[in-house]
């Protein structure tokens, strides 16, 4: 790639950066006017965006950077194959849920008032994290009962990635609706556009400082323009459709391979938000950090579309990396699967037959492609 190029394309990511960044720095002064509040509570291994207000809410950056800041409260990750409540917990949503409320309450002996809870839709930093159902709506009721509102960050999740829905934060219920949502990354295709959504008494109380909001990238026709092809898009390649369609085709190659390889501890997913878990013991649930370091370096660029995250739970040593996928049903994803059982011969484990056991195919075509005209 020529220096001019290459110059082009790091403005460009920086610019989508920002704009994300943007739309959860705007949350977040959202929720301080309307609720008059200041705190924040977060999720742990969160990120949020790199501007200095959101680094101090995202415990990814900020625990290597200045560290916690006395108005941000970190609860911990709703994650029940690593966290304090597992898949055999009888009511994980709610203990985990039980968690943020002693957060709350804890800064608020403090004295602290609790302007918002941030989360992903779905945890994608912190591990592809798939939240127990009706852990958003019991959170609300903790955050809202301190005079808080909630943020959904649908940033990396949104727009129909999770295929069953339009927006993740819908797989905690029908009736859960976040106080505000921010979107960004997919809403544009590559091209910088973010958005934020809310109420009309948050949005009015905003308006009522008589300060108005406008940035440098805010307003351009181009912008918009192109938000609205993506949206026409989606609708009529019924890209939503593909998501759940090809989501549910790599879980069940992903799931052949997990029964026949000890290292792969947890797969989990929703549409195309999928994470595989490599581990070193069953019992331990040991991070298998090597194995996915190599897994990441080996396979990280060989093809740009839909994130699916290797994981290995190490977030000193190895945080979460993409491995990128083909999101049409018409690739053959099987290749690509393929890198899961030549990992455990590069560890020397008699794997030889098993690397060549799944066999390139392709999956039947989700729905009618449009037909060119």
């Amino acid at each position: 790639m020529a220096a001019d190029q290459r110059g082009k394309a790091a403005t460009l990511a920086l610019r989508r950066r920002l704009l994300r960044s943007e739309a959860n720095d705007l949350a977040l002064r959202l929720a301080r006017q309307y609720t008059g509040h200041w705190d924040v509570v977060v999720l742990d291994h969160a990120y949020h965006g790199h501007l200095s207000s959101l680094i101090d809410i995202s415990p990814y950056k900020f625990r290597d950077l200045d560290g916690q800041k006395e108005w941000v409260h970190v609860a911990p990750l709703p994650d029940t194959y690593r966290g304090p409540y597992r898949e055999d917990h009888p009511n994980p949503a709610v203990a985990y849920a039980s968690e943020v409320k002693r957060v709350v309450s804890s800064a608020q002996e403090k004295g602290r008032k609790i302007a918002a809870f941030f989360a992903e839709s779905l945890p994608s930093v912190g591990g592809q994290i798939i939240p127990p159902a009706g852990y958003f709506p019991e959170v609300a009721g903790h955050i809202r009962r301190a005079g808080g509102v909630f943020v959904a960050d649908e940033i990396q999740v949104g727009f129909g990635r999770v295929g069953k829905h339009f927006w993740a934060f819908q797989l905690q219920g029908e009736d859960f609706v976040p106080d505000i949502v921010t979107m960004g990354k997919s809403i544009g295709n590559g091209h910088p556009v973010a958005c934020v959504a809310t109420t009309q008494a948050v949005a009015r109380a905003f308006e009522a400082t008589g300060v108005e909001y406008f940035n440098t990238f805010g307003g351009s026709p181009v912008s918009c323009a192109v938000g609205l092809a993506v949206l026409d898009v989606l609708e009529k390649e019924q890209l939503q459709a593909h998501a759940a369609c090809v989501g549910s085709f790599l879980m069940e190659l992903l799931g052949q391979q997990k029964a026949k390889h000890p290292i792969l501890g947890d797969i989990r997913g929703v549409g195309l938000f999928i994470g595989v878990d490599l581990i070193k013991d069953e019992a331990t649930r040991m991070p298998a950090t090597e194995e996915a370091d190599y897994v990441v370096s080996r396979y990280f660029f060989l093809e740009t579309s839909c994130l699916c995250s290797i994981y290995c739970s190490d977030w000193e040593r190895a945080p979460p990396l993409p491995l990128l996928f083909d999101p049409r049903p018409q690739t053959c994803w099987a290749h690509r699967v393929q890198a899961i059982p030549s990992l455990s011969s590069h560890f020397d484990q008699d794997n030889t037959k098993a690397a060549g056991a799944l066999r390139p195919r392709q999956p039947q075509a989700c729905i009618s492609q449009p037909q060119a005209a």
